[in-house]
C-alpha cells in the first residue's frame, strides 16, 4: 500500500497529456487521447473518482472473493435441482448470501467518500473552475485561504451531519435485523 500522495502523483504523471500515457497512445496514432483529463470541468471530477476508487478496489474485491467463497455449495446444487440458471442462481442465492459483506462494502465507499481531500488536493486543488470542488477542499480553502475559520467549521459539521446520516442508517439496518 502506498501513501495517498504518493498514488495521486503517479497518476498526475501517467495522466499528463504531454509526458504521459495519453502522450505514449497519440505517438502510436491511437486518436482521443490528446486530452488533459484533469484539466477539464467535465472529466475532472470523474477522472478523480476513478483514481480515488481505483486505490482501494484491491480491498473490495478481496472482501467480496472472500464472501463469496464462504457460500455454501449446496445451496448452488440445490438451486440448479429447482431449475435456476446462472441469473438465478446470482440473484437468489450469492447475493442474499453476501448481502452483509455488500452493505459494509458500500458503507465504507460512502464514509470513504468523505475522505477523498487528499486526491483532490494533489490532483487539482478543486480546479478547474471549481469543477471537482468537494466538501473537504471547500472547507480547507475557507478556512486556510480566506481564513474563515467560524464558517470552515459550519462546513465541517455539515460534513460531520453528512457521515452520521450514512451511520444512522446503518443501524438503522441492524436494528431492523439485517446481519451487517
Amino acid at each position: 500500500m502506498l501513501p495517498s500522495v504518493v498514488v495521486a502523483s503517479i497518476w498526475k504523471f501517467i495522466l499528463n497529456p504531454d509526458k504521459g500515457l495519453p502522450s505514449f497512445l497519440s505517438s502510436f496514432g491511437i486518436q482521443g487521447f490528446d486530452k488533459a483529463l484533469l484539466g477539464q470541468e467535465s472529466t475532472a471530477l470523474w477522472t478523480i473518482a476513478f483514481i480515488d476508487n481505483w486505490h482501494y478496489w484491491g480491498f473490495l474485491a478481496t472482501l467480496l472473493l472472500v464472501a463469496m467463497q464462504g457460500v455454501p455449495t449446496e445451496l448452488y446444487e440445490a438451486a440448479r435441482l429447482d431449475g435456476a440458471n446462472l441469473w438465478h442462481q446470482l440473484m437468489h442465492v450469492t447475493i442474499p448470501a453476501i448481502r452483509p459483506t455488500l452493505i459494509f462494502m458500500f458503507l465504507m465507499t460512502g464514509i470513504w467518500s468523505f475522505l477523498v481531500f487528499d486526491y483532490v488536493w494533489v490532483l487539482t486543488q478543486g480546479g478547474p473552475a471549481g469543477s471537482s470542488e468537494v466538501l473537504g477542499t471547500l472547507v480547507y480553502k475557507t478556512a486556510f485561504t480566506e481564513f474563515d475559520a467560524g464558517y470552515a467549521a459550519a462546513q465541517g459539521v455539515s460534513m460531520a451531519i453528512f457521515a452520521s446520516f450514512l451511520l444512522g442508517l446503518f443501524i438503522l439496518m441492524r436494528k431492523r435485523g439485517w446481519e451487517i
